[in-house]
């Protein structure tokens, strides 16, 4: 009988544990604060920067012609075309600078997405279109 109830304890403490770490888990991976990092709210007109380093992990040496897009559902903006030349293991940083249409609706998203040769890679850096103008009450006064 003390063998059965050992038993039994041990099993409920081992389940506990196991729900708490499945729990934990899953807390873990929709942490908001991380991708919040990634979000840049700039207002219509603003100007931006965009920096994206770029390395041959290839044996020889290539040439592509590289284009950044930010795309969203009610505005994008697109970038110039630049080539990039780079030799086995060389690196090169290209930078791409932009202002936000100054008819982007206000708190809409466009994402980063990159577009070379006959290939894409989304990036998960976005912009949010936040008000220009801001309202604070500075007094007020009832008589």
């Amino acid at each position: 009988m003390k063998k059965k109830f050992i038993l039994l304890v041990f099993s409920a403490v081992l389940l506990i544990a196991i729900v708490n770490l499945s729990f934990t888990n899953a807390t873990d991976a929709l942490e908001v604060t991380e991708k919040r990092k990634e979000v840049v709210e700039k207002v219509q007109g603003e100007a931006f920067t965009v920096e994206i380093g770029f390395k041959n992990i290839g044996k020889n040496e290539g040439k592509w012609n590289i284009n950044i897009v930010f795309e969203g559902d009610t505005w994008s903006q697109e970038g110039n075309s630049q080539e990039i030349e780079l030799k086995p293991n060389e690196g090169k940083t290209l930078s791409w600078t932009g202002t936000i249409p100054d008819d982007a609706p206000i708190n809409t998203l466009a994402r980063l997405v990159i577009y070379y040769e006959d290939s894409f890679k989304v990036l998960n850096w976005w912009i949010l279109v936040v008000p220009g103008a801001e309202l604070s009450i500075t007094s007020s006064c009832v008589k």
